[in-house]
């Protein structure tokens, strides 16, 4: 039995309910199909400039002030965010002030201001976003990972941009960028938490978002792989501990692969007692933070592992997860997957006692894949994986010519790293 209702109009528009009478709060969140992924290079940054502007004025609160004293009030939790291929905003507040959350969330979305004023003020704001994550070598890992993969193609483009765009941005590029891509067919409405749902209230989400434009939207450019060798991206900073990420590409959203690599995800990383943690932390003693993840687009993916390591010892533990990875080809049983589905289901049911995080799970889905699958739904394809598609799906990404390698920290020579890259480790 689903437990949200999904509501489609002809101009494009989504309306995505998951209630809960039993809760005292409620939420609403409005997602966008744009992001870093959606610029061209004279643009990049302009997805998430234009995130923070719609915060800083509209029509009908036109200072930031008005906007977040009203929010304060009701002892709100709003924010934003930007991300390559959705932008999103969102309040979350008592069920009694749903009306007000509602009201506000649209004039946000519909009516800023971009007042040339407030361009210039928060230009200083965001060059310091962008500094704050350069400074922070375990953050700015991630943007050199993606530039490795994906080099001068939007997806390789830092979601924050480079500092002489913002610094060049005018009103007139946040005015055409939102008219080209806040459209009723790229947007979804997630509504959750307690509230009564029935066509009236159908009606007044609807009426709040009536001016809403339904011009066609713009398609994406499609992000090309064509990875023929092992490659290493070097930044030399003089750290304690090099911050590293490690990994090779894979699947797209829509790929049924997914299944299996989330599996495989788990065998890696499936809490303290996986492969991982025991191997790099408690047997080597050679890191602090370290994980592995799954990450996919609407047209690419990849499975990486990132943690900050000794610097005496990198090599060493390169060449210790490589192995372990490696050797999953051979080693993976049914005491393995058992354990990782196991871990998996707990994992999801977990996430199902929070109705708002729940929503913003089916609101990506929709948004992004035109479908929702229930954490159920998912267990059940997750429990279904064989060993066989395992293994196939291993033979597929743990390619040495896959393999991908970002460093921050004190080194300038790439080549000892390549060398380790192309070892046989099977």
């Amino acid at each position: 039995m689903k437990n949200y209702f999904l509501k489609k109009f002809k101009n494009g528009l989504r309306l995505l309910f998951l209630p809960s009478k039993d809760l005292l709060s409620f939420q609403v969140m409005v997602l966008v199909n744009v992001g870093a992924d959606y610029e061209e290079k004279n643009e990049n940054g302009l997805s998430h400039f234009l995130e923070h502007m719609c915060f800083k004025g509209t029509k009908n609160r036109p200072s930031n002030f008005l906007i977040s004293q009203e929010l304060d009030y009701l002892g709100a939790i709003y924010n934003a965010f930007t991300e390559r291929e959705i932008t999103g905003y969102f309040i979350r507040c008592s069920y009694k002030d749903y009306l007000k959350a509602l009201e506000i969330v649209s004039d946000i979305y519909l009516n800023p201001l971009f007042k040339e004023e407030d361009i210039e003020k928060e230009k200083g704001v965001i060059i310091e976003e962008i500094n704050m994550y350069h400074d922070d070598p375990k953050l700015y890992i991630w943007e050199l990972w993606e530039k490795l993969l994906y080099q001068d193609q939007p997806a390789g483009q830092p979601i924050s941009g480079p500092k002489e765009n913002i610094l060049k941005f005018k009103r007139e590029d946040f005015l055409k960028y939102h008219q080209k891509h806040y459209l009723s067919s790229s947007t979804i409405i997630v509504i959750s938490g307690n509230f009564l749902f029935n066509d009236n209230f159908i009606k007044k989400v609807v009426k709040f978002f009536e001016k809403i434009s339904n011009n066609k939207p713009s398609l994406k450019k499609k992000t090309q792989e064509n990875q023929k060798k092992p490659e290493v991206f070097l930044e030399y900073r003089q750290t304690d501990q090099a911050h590293l990420i490690l990994g090779v590409r894979t699947f797209d959203l829509f790929d049924k692969r997914n299944y299996p690599l989330k599996i495989l995800d788990a065998i890696l990383d499936g809490g303290m007692s996986a492969l991982l943690f025991q191997v790099v932390r408690e047997k080597l003693g050679a890191a602090y933070y370290l994980s592995s993840q799954i990450v996919s687009y609407l047209d690419r993916g990849y499975w990486a592992v990132n943690l900050g390591v000794d610097l005496e010892k990198i090599e060493k533990v390169l060449e210790t997860i490589l192995k372990e990875w490696f050797s999953l080809k051979r080693k993976i049983d049914n005491k393995m997957v058992k354990k990782a589905k196991s871990y998996l289901t707990g994992q999801v049911s977990l996430k199902t006692e929070n109705i708002h995080q729940l929503a913003n799970s089916y609101g990506y889905q929709e948004i992004l894949k035109n479908k929702i699958e229930t954490p159920r739904e998912f267990l059940e394809k997750i429990n279904k994986v064989s060993l066989k598609e395992l293994k196939d799906v291993l033979d597929y990404c743990l390619d040495f010519k896959k393999l991908n390698l970002a460093i921050v920290g004190p080194y300038k020579n790439k080549e000892k790293f390549v060398k380790i890259l192309e070892k046989k480790y099977e």
